[in-house]
């Protein structure tokens, strides 16, 4: 086994049998940016609930099997480069967009007026560049022109991805969650050229709240990353990395506070237990 890469939250090593390992770390990182301190519990949640989705999913996957708590083995595949983002909500970073802006039909067919957390009419696709700094948004055309992805591939990106968010949000309901938003990533089988779904789906890569205390036109209590975005930007952080993105300044993640870390393990464990109605035992040790 050899380590090929260190993410900003998981370590992929090449196994012997040419299939790769994912290790979940419990590193957490925000704003493209990795933080000072570690999350207990986030690799296994993580692991956890990408087992999970992928079991659930009746979607093609790049997932073998789970080796323990922390550690998922997959097929390699060629990734493509798009980050597959859908948004059921307007929320993050489409509602800072179509707040700033003028005409908002590049995902509407009318011209609504954004309001913080409102439920979309549809699902929108919202693909970005994928990048070990900073994502950015990325346009259909755009897409094409550049030679990141075919026609017909981003056809099925779209229709795929919106497929998934639909099955994750009708299982999630059911337990009284809502996801706003989730990323998805695809790659080719290199044996047969197949897109399959890859990477992993946790409260990383989704927005989770709970039904019951939803209300448009405000902040949402979630339970995922959003927590520690939200007092990243309480605190000017978010405006130190998007200043040192303008600028070209180094950033320094912050100390993050040890309550702050206590209750998104807390809430991290809580939301994967209500939503696939297992339970983490706390005598789990790592290999």
């Amino acid at each position: 086994m050899r380590l090929i890469r260190k993410g900003k939250v998981k370590d992929i090593y090449q196994l012997d049998n040419g299939n790769l390992l994912f290790h979940f770390s419990d590193r957490v990182s925000a704003f493209d940016i990795q933080m000072a301190n570690i999350v207990p519990r986030k690799g296994e949640v993580l692991c956890k609930f990408g087992e999970f989705w992928f079991d659930s999913l009746n979607t093609e996957h790049h997932m073998v099997r789970v080796h323990n708590k922390s550690k998922m083995e997959v097929k390699r595949m060629e990734m493509i480069p798009l980050e597959c983002v859908v948004r059921g909500y307007m929320y993050g970073s489409l509602f800072e967009r179509l707040r700033k802006s003028t005409d908002n039909r590049t995902f509407f067919s009318d011209n609504i007026t954004p309001i913080k957390a409102s439920r979309l009419p549809n699902p929108v696709f919202d693909p970005t560049t994928k990048s070990e700094e900073h994502d950015v948004p990325v346009k259909r055309e755009d897409a094409l022109s550049s030679g990141l992805i075919s026609d017909n591939d981003f056809d099925y990106l779209e229709q795929t991805s919106i497929s998934i968010y639909n099955k994750m949000s009708d299982i999630a309901e059911k337990r009284g969650f809502i996801i706003a938003d989730v990323k998805f990533e695809f790659g080719r089988d290199l044996a047969h050229g197949d897109i399959l779904l890859g990477d992993s789906i946790g409260p990383d890569e989704f927005r989770l709240w709970l039904r019951s205390d939803y209300s448009p036109g405000r902040d949402q209590e979630s339970f995922d990353k959003q927590l520690l975005r939200d007092w990243l930007i309480r605190t000017g952080f978010k405006d130190n990395v998007d200043n040192s993105i303008r600028d070209g300044g180094k950033i320094v993640a912050p100390v993050i506070p040890s309550e702050l870390l206590s209750e998104l393990t807390r809430r991290y464990v809580w939301a994967y237990e209500q939503i696939t109605g297992n339970k983490l035992r706390l005598e789990d040790t790592v290999c």
